[in-house]
């Protein structure tokens, strides 16, 4: 199975686990000698996208040979950190940066959406291959209410399945996770008791789970559920289908069961609304799979030089373009060109 590491420019992949449109570029020409010279853009943070990122940083260099990526996938909570102590060029997160960390940042930030994706819940069950987990019983479990696989609810979403009598052992992120945002804002959004008990967070301290295991960063959660009989966890969807983990379906707003897919992520995030900043959250969408998200580069308005904001913006102006034909390859969704031309006027326009 595979696990997708980094770093992004010398890009790993590990045996263990694993709308376009047309954008007449506004940003300022830069001398010969500028554009001959290679500028090394480094990023860190959600490891949601790292697939993609990967794809983009190798993809991108056909177009732009003097451009190399290289990206750390750390997860949101420390890319957004490193962002806000300036240590980076530019950040990912999975979880839209707050206004109080916003206003932390000295020479501002602009979110830029790339992409959106489900999130799995996946489960390590011998014999079990279509595990249903309604909005009544996946709360349940996360919250600690269900705490054995025989459980009555759990039963009553699969009639005829042999479940074993055993505890739920629980697979969640052991960092700050834009992936947990989104996992527990949909419950929390779902369930007024697990929004009591757990929240919407990315390091949230799972109260009233007696039974964890921690994984560092998506590959760390679906190693540990890979390799752990009676495990539940959830991962970004690439993630697990990459390394054939078992995926539960999941009941949406209308009762249907879903299981995770580029076409149920779509369905969900069809009728998203961005606002002037880009920053949405999704919590129960009215279609498609439900736990769905989307994930962020975050750039600052100001940089050293005139040729890492050239640099800067010839990445997102490609990522955004070019790099979105690429989404679809790996089961992430693309943003909307009405949105992408909004999101490159703003970038364009402000980046120095």
């Amino acid at each position: 199975m595979k696990i997708y590491t980094t770093v992004f420019g010398r890009a790993i992949t590990s045996s263990v686990v694993a709308a376009a449109v047309a954008v007449a570029p506004l940003f300022a020409t830069v001398t010969q000698a500028q554009a001959q010279q290679t500028q090394t853009l480094n990023g860190a943070g959600a490891t949601f996208p790292a697939p993609l990122y990967e794809r983009y940083a190798r993809e991108i260099r056909k177009k732009f040979p003097n451009l190399r990526i290289n990206y750390q996938a750390i997860g949101s909570g420390g890319g957004i950190r490193q962002v806000i102590a300036g240590t980076v060029d530019f950040g990912g997160s999975d979880a839209a940066m707050t206004d109080a960390d916003i206003a932390k940042v000295k020479n501002g930030v602009i979110l830029v959406p790339t992409a959106g994706g489900a999130v799995a819940v996946v489960y390590n069950l011998p014999g079990v291959n279509n595990l249903k987990l309604s909005r009544k019983t996946l709360p349940a479990i996360f919250s600690g209410q269900i705490k054995n696989w025989n459980d009555p609810q759990i039963r009553a979403d699969n009639p005829g399945v042999n479940l074993p009598g055993t505890p739920i052992k629980s697979v969640v992120r052991a960092d700050s996770s834009g992936t947990t945002f989104i996992f527990t804002n949909h419950l929390s959004a779902i369930n007024g008791y697990f929004r009591g008990r757990v929240g919407a967070n990315t390091a949230p301290r799972w109260a009233g789970l007696t039974n964890v295991l921690k994984g560092k960063g998506n590959p760390g959660v679906a190693n540990l559920v890979s390799r752990t009989q009676g495990s539940l966890g959830y991962v970004e969807f690439e993630y697990a289908r990459a390394n054939n983990i078992r995926m539960a379906q999941v009941q949406n707003k209308k009762g249907q069961f879903v299981a995770p897919s580029l076409a149920g992520a779509n369905a969900a995030l069809r009728t998203v609304s961005f606002p002037d900043n880009f920053r949405v959250f999704v919590g129960d969408p009215n279609d498609g799979y439900p736990i769905v998200g989307l994930t962020w580069l975050m750039i600052y308005k100001k940089y050293p030089n005139a040729a890492k904001a050239t640099a800067i913006k010839q990445f997102v102006n490609w990522a955004l373009t070019d790099g979105q034909k690429i989404n679809d390859d790996l089961n992430y969704t693309s943003i909307p060109p009405a949105v992408v031309n909004r999101v490159l006027n703003v970038v364009n326009s402000t980046v120095k």
